[in-house]
């Protein structure tokens, strides 16, 4: 069965370490909070992913059926390793006390956290073959929507958003910049499109917005900046001031995590080769896009107010 991390942190509860650090992990990604990981056997995933579906027909007394079957088209997703090793000086330690050391160590996950929503996006295993593909590769064809030709990006209207909307089956979120966002809460204060907007709870209490029922999911950098999908990439022509914005269905038999095992904590005590504590963090994981119609990005967006 398939568990988001905070869930999969209160079956940890016998380790508190592993729990506190699973837990600060999602704490620090919105998709992280809502992304169900299933563990698999071994280092990569075989599936058959939807290609199109058989046809149906009419028939008349005494006669048959046309065969029609549908088309399945195998896949592989194979796991990363991902983490890192945090080193806290002993003379920190023996001079500011323990507690100092689960400050750095909470540091350490808001950066890992921000790294794998970052390849979560746009990950290039052509570049670097010790990551995942992200969202940004994966989507091709139909699931990508342009904004607009204008140059440096066009503005992002409600009715490109529905449309693009359309295209993924049972969409359960929206996933954009900080920006964006503020754009949306600015647009709920206009006549034409208030009343889209809305409002709901993470699972942390947090407040979150939603366009159509559906909550808004926010791409934070390293250091809560925006530049994941800031307003950097190609638009349709002139300079590159546009951003993306996507559509996502999150679920078992659409877009999930896989893993081999639960996040991997490890206190690794006093190293010999230097005075410093080490807590090691590892983790087998990957993404899986299991329907071919569960995302889509809207691209070219520019950096404007959002129009009906």
């Amino acid at each position: 069965m398939a568990l988001t991390l905070v869930e999969a942190a209160k079956l940890n509860s016998g380790d508190i370490v592993r729990s506190a650090v699973i837990e600060m992990f999602a704490q620090e990604s919105d998709i992280l909070q809502v992304l169900p990981f299933e563990d698999i056997a071994g280092n990569a995933l075989k599936y058959n992913r939807e290609g199109s579906l058989p046809g149906i027909s009419f028939r008349g007394v005494n006669e048959a059926f046309p065969e029609s079957s549908g088309v399945l088209n195998p896949q592989t997703e194979a796991l990363v390793i991902a983490g890192g090793d945090l080193d806290v000086d002993r003379f920190i330690i023996q001079t500011q006390g323990q507690g100092v050391r689960a400050t750095h160590e909470r540091m350490k996950v808001k950066s890992l956290a921000a790294g794998w929503t970052q390849k979560f996006i746009k990950g290039d295993s052509s570049t670097n073959p010790r990551e995942f593909d992200g969202l940004q590769k994966r989507l091709v064809n139909a699931q990508v929507i342009s904004a607009g030709a204008t140059s440096g990006g066009a503005p992002l209207s409600l009715g490109v958003i529905d449309d693009a909307t359309d295209t993924v089956d049972n969409p359960t979120h929206y996933l954009m910049s900080k920006g964006m966002r503020r754009k949306f809460t600015a647009a709920a204060r206009t006549t034409a499109v208030a009343g889209f907007v809305t409002y709901s709870a993470d699972a942390f209490g947090r407040r979150i917005s939603q366009y159509n029922d559906l909550p808004m999911l926010v791409a934070y950098g390293a250091n809560g900046g925006d530049d994941i999908l800031a307003f950097d990439e190609a638009a349709a022509s002139g300079p590159a001031t546009a951003t993306s914005l996507y559509i996502l269905s999150i679920g078992p038999g659409r877009i999930q995590g896989i893993q081999n095992g639960p996040m991997d904590v490890r206190d690794l005590g006093e190293l010999q080769a230097a005075p410093v504590f080490r807590t090691r963090v590892e983790w087998y994981n990957g993404i899986l896009i299991e329907h071919g119609r569960a995302a889509a990005r809207i691209r070219h967006i520019g950096n404007s107010a959002i129009v009906a």
